[in-house]
């Protein structure tokens, strides 16, 4: 899995920058915990889940695909790029990949700054850039005879509905990289 920390060895505007595409259950506390210091008064958290329905239509599932190394350098692009103009702390951003099951995170960020309005902007920004440039698709997998849907992971952007034989290569390949 991709996955990338600019430490304080790094150049003072790449210092405290954390980034990660993974399977793995995401843990809010240990990506507040990346960005947490004691000159911060605020750290705001955004977990974005997967719901139970889309435009009416009971959703089973979301699976998400990458692009890892471009997805982290584009991931890296916004960190510096948001960090930089909210004069952050520190920014953590994770993704998760293969499927994630309802009511599961799909996406933690964390950001965290000396006070607090300036780490609401930039909590709000990082993901409107996240979902708007980073190279990560979903598969809405709906309930009945619907099937699935894949899309670029923006809101409410129309997908490419794919047959059943295509959920069912993506979910063993999904399996397997787990």
């Amino acid at each position: 899995m991709a996955d990338e920390f600019v430490n304080a060895n790094a150049d003072k505007e790449e210092e405290n920058i954390y980034l990660r595409l993974t399977h793995d259950t995401l843990d809010a506390k240990s990506i507040m915990d990346q960005v947490r210091s004691p000159s911060c008064g605020a750290i705001v958290l955004f977990a974005g889940t997967t719901r139970d329905n889309f435009q009416g239509k009971p959703v089973k599932h979301l699976a998400y695909s990458s692009y890892e190394s471009l997805a982290i350098r584009t991931m890296r692009q916004i960190a510096l790029q948001v960090k930089t103009k909210h004069q952050l702390h520190g920014i953590a951003i994770v993704h998760r990949l293969g499927m994630v099951p309802i009511g599961e995170e799909s996406i933690l960020i964390a950001v965290s700054s000396p006070h607090r309005q300036a780490a609401w902007a930039a909590g709000e920004e990082t993901l409107e850039r996240v979902k708007d440039r980073v190279e990560i698709w979903k598969l809405e997998e709906f309930g009945g005879e619907d099937g699935g849907v894949w899309r670029a992971n923006r809101d409410g952007q129309a997908g490419i509905k794919v047959a059943d034989k295509d959920l069912s290569t993506f979910q063993a390949t999904s399996r397997q990289s787990e």
